[in-house]
């Protein structure tokens, strides 16, 4: 019945949310369930899921998609089931369907999540709509771990396996460019698997990166400006990530671009003029004209009382190797910035050094070249629908146990 409201916008907007309703349901969307799944609405997210996975609770749910954890039956362990955002909803969300689904099946590291499975309800292409993907199970993201009482072993523990992860993904050919603590998953052992590559992309020479593709207060000087980007893109994103342990708050919260660069520069400094010659004309006159500032000492910017006590075990783990490390990190000009193999050998982090993590078998190459053609929805459609009836037709990847006993403490021990 249509509700007497007196605004015929309330009845327009309802019937229009009637409308697309009734367009979801034949894409996929029907009432009808597939033999072998059952029906669970997590918030606004209806999930139709086989019965091997039950006991379905929500983690979480962002611009990419909806996650709960749920007990596989199959596996008899605890997995995480994301399904994905309206992923032909256009081209953009096509394309990150496809890429996230690819790569994950693409890298194979223990400090990147592992892709178990994926599945949808629909059984034709014509009505495919829904993809999910089935991954191991963590505790908690860092977001919520940064904020505890972490000691030089825990957040020098957490920096290497990053970084071991970053490598590997490096050496597939791949920049994340989204790394920020809620892309950054964590177990009570201290062991951290990298998630989310939606946004991930080829490595190569130089690449003009879409503005908004990292969250702000994660996003490295050269994609504020607009200039080329390499692998050390995702090193700024763990520098902000380490600062933000450390002082317990947002290194640079920017409010939009001009803010964030503000920020940046208030405590880095006004970079170099050769830096600024690899500028756009109008990118560099600008800055030109902004007032020059000094950068401040990482001495006032992480004053020896943001740090715990240095470590009894490890003498390198103290606060003047940390606060270097932060100084190799935070570089606004990234030919300057540290590499990730550099930043593996640092003193801060090379005493959890080992050969069989820092250099795994290396993964299979990401073909960009397929990614950048100028396919359609339906081109995409058909992909995805491809490569995830190929994961149904196959046997399921084993999760990795966790690891008791890594570190010498528990991770959320406070």
């Amino acid at each position: 019945m249509k509700k007497k409201t007196g605004k015929k916008t309330v009845y327009k907007k309802y019937k229009l949310k009637e409308h697309n309703a009734k367009q979801e349901s034949q894409r996929g969307m029907s009432a009808e369930v597939p033999p072998g799944y059952h029906v669970k609405v997590i918030g606004d997210s209806r999930f139709v899921i086989p019965m091997r996975y039950s006991n379905l609770t929500p983690i979480g749910s962002g611009a990419q998609g909806y996650v709960v954890s749920a007990y596989d039956l199959v596996l008899q362990q605890e997995v995480a089931i994301k399904k994905l955002a309206r992923p032909f909803q256009n081209v953009t969300q096509a394309k990150r369907a496809y890429r996230e689904l690819v790569l994950m099946r693409l890298v194979n590291h223990k400090n990147i999540i592992s892709l178990l499975n994926a599945f949808t309800p629909q059984k034709t292409l014509e009505d495919f709509q829904d993809v999910y993907l089935v991954m191991e199970l963590m505790d908690a993201n860092l977001g919520q771990v940064i904020h505890m009482e972490l000691d030089h072993e825990r957040m020098s523990y957490l920096l290497y396996q990053v970084l071991c992860g970053l490598k590997h993904l490096h050496a597939a050919g791949i920049i994340h460019r989204d790394l920020k603590p809620s892309n950054i998953a964590v177990r009570h052992d201290c062991s951290l698997k990298i998630l989310d590559f939606g946004l991930a992309r080829a490595t190569g020479n130089s690449f003009t990166m879409t503005p908004y593709v990292v969250t702000r207060y994660y996003r490295a000087p050269e994609v504020i400006l607009g200039l080329g980007y390499s692998e050390n893109v995702d090193i700024w994103s763990v520098g902000c990530i380490f600062a933000e342990m450390v002082l317990e708050r947002i290194l640079f919260p920017g409010t939009d671009y001009v803010d964030q660069w503000t920020k940046i520069t208030d405590e880095l400094g006004t970079p170099s003029s050769e830096f600024m010659s690899r500028l756009e004309n109008s990118v560099r006159r600008y800055l030109m004209l902004r007032p020059r500032t000094d950068p401040r000492p990482f001495s006032e910017l992480f004053p020896d009382e943001c740090f715990p006590p240095s470590s009894s075990e490890h003498e390198t783990l103290n606060a003047d190797q940390a606060r270097d490390l932060l100084y190799r990190m935070l570089v606004i000009d990234p030919l300057e910035r540290v590499s990730v193999d550099e930043a593996l050998q640092h003193p801060y982090i090379n005493v959890w050094f080992d050969e069989s993590e820092v250099n795994a078998p290396p993964p299979g190459q990401y073909d960009v070249s397929f990614y950048e053609r100028d396919l359609t929805i339906d081109d995409w459609r058909v992909r995805i629908f491809e490569e995830v009836k190929r994961m149904e037709d196959t046997d399921v990847l084993q999760p990795e146990a966790p690891q008791d006993g890594i570190t010498p403490y528990n991770c959320f021990d406070e």
